[in-house]
């Protein structure tokens, strides 16, 4: 596990632990912070250690060469070259807690807190706890008074700075997961709102556009005949007039259907009484509704689609069927929720009883409907009465 610097930009935890830098965005000080620590620590030690040997002096100047240098860099410090940095700073911190007398513990304390500091804001929760641990055993082996003042500090400060850092890495875990789901959720947001524009655009061109494309054919050939035939063209008008009526009210229906779906809470049941109710005024066809209003237990986001599914039914059996009645139908068995549409329209232009399979294999039925059955992972069933109306029966799988 690599160290992070924060002179360049703050990270997040990710696998391989590394602490958040999102909170810390004075790190970008710490290079300067050791800089002017380890001047003063050079500086004390001439006017308190006068006797302090020429080598030890001599790797204090050169630390201090170090942070100046480190200081300088407009890079931070990150791998192999920040794990160095650490290591150097523990053990300038464990040479000052060696030599130090007691007008010097202050310094020590300092620079040990700026040691946990840095760990904390730069490097990995474990990091942190190995460099803590480090320093406790060397003050604990360590005789002298100097060692001794020093060691609540060093103790007290390790503990607190060990589970301060552990408890933000497991945060800042939690805050990653959490982000990946949403990122999931957006992800599926997208897609379903990909798979409504492909469904709303197969819809309007399987229906509005198809009448708007006869409408204008039918212009066409009203032009051609009030040429020939005035009296003909005027009778024809007429027709076409009704025609555009038909097609106005089904438009009407179409962006009817594209409102979003009004669900009242989890009451499946109460809200597709009213959606048929709504329907029964618009269309001027009876409708009968069977079902109890108890709670069916389907998500709220399911509900809104099988509500979507049944006034798409219901749309079709307008603009299509040519139905004097319809009658819907909800009921809850062990096997899921089965609701059916039945009209005493036209039918379609085949016989029989189909499946969503046989369905989809013959290219038969509404394919809007057959989506949504697919998108609810529900069975369907649809059977054709030519000139005696057809019945649609859906088994949604309670789970």
């Amino acid at each position: 596990m690599m160290a992070r610097a924060a002179a360049t930009r703050c990270t997040c935890t990710g696998n391989d632990g590394v602490i958040s830098l999102a909170k810390f965005p004075w790190s970008r000080s710490i290079p300067w912070v050791r800089t002017a620590l380890a001047a003063a620590a050079l500086g004390l030690s001439l006017l308190y250690l006068p006797e302090l040997s020429l080598p030890v002096r001599g790797l204090l100047a050169l630390f201090l060469a170090l942070a100046l240098l480190l200081a300088m860099r407009r890079k931070g410090l990150s791998g192999l070259l920040g794990l160095l940095a650490l290591f150097a700073d523990t053990v300038f911190f464990l040479v000052l807690a060696s030599i130090g007398t007691d007008r010097l513990v202050w310094l020590d304390s300092i620079f040990y807190l700026y040691l946990l500091a840095e760990a904390l804001m730069l490097y990995t929760a474990m990091q942190l706890v190995l460099i803590a641990g480090i320093c406790v055993i060397f003050c604990l082996a360590l005789p002298g008074r100097a060692i001794v003042l020093l060691q609540p500090t060093i103790m007290v400060g390790g503990i607190v700075a060990s589970a301060f850092a552990l408890r933000l890495q497991r945060d800042s875990a939690r805050v990653q997961l959490l982000n990946e789901k949403v990122n999931e959720a957006q992800k599926t947001a997208e897609k379903a709102r990909e798979v409504e524009r492909q469904r709303i655009a197969s819809d309007f061109h399987d229906g509005p556009l198809q009448s708007f494309i006869s409408l204008q054919m039918r212009l066409e050939v009203l032009r051609k005949l009030l040429e020939r035939d005035f009296e003909a063209g005027m009778e024809d008008l007429k027709q076409l007039r009704t025609l555009a009526s038909t097609q106005i009210r089904d438009l009407r229906v179409f962006l009817h259907s594209m409102r979003p779906v009004d669900v009242d809470g989890a009451n499946l049941v109460a809200t597709a009484r009213r959606t048929c109710e709504a329907f029964q005024k618009e269309s001027s066809i009876p409708c009968a509704f069977l079902g109890a209003d108890t709670s069916v237990g389907l998500p709220q986001e399911m509900t809104a689609d099988v509500l979507q599914m049944l006034r798409e039914a219901l749309a079709n059996v307008q603009k299509h069927s040519g139905a004097s009645r319809v009658a819907v139908a909800i009921e809850k068995s062990p096997s899921g929720l089965e609701i059916s549409v039945d009209d005493n329209g036209h039918g379609f232009n085949f016989a029989g009883t189909y499946t969503l399979e046989e369905l989809e294999l013959l290219r038969l039925g509404p394919a809007s409907l057959k989506r949504r059955a697919r998108s609810l992972n529900a069975d369907l069933l649809l059977e054709s009465r030519p000139g005696r109306g057809a019945g649609l029966k859906f088994r949604i799988p309670l789970q």
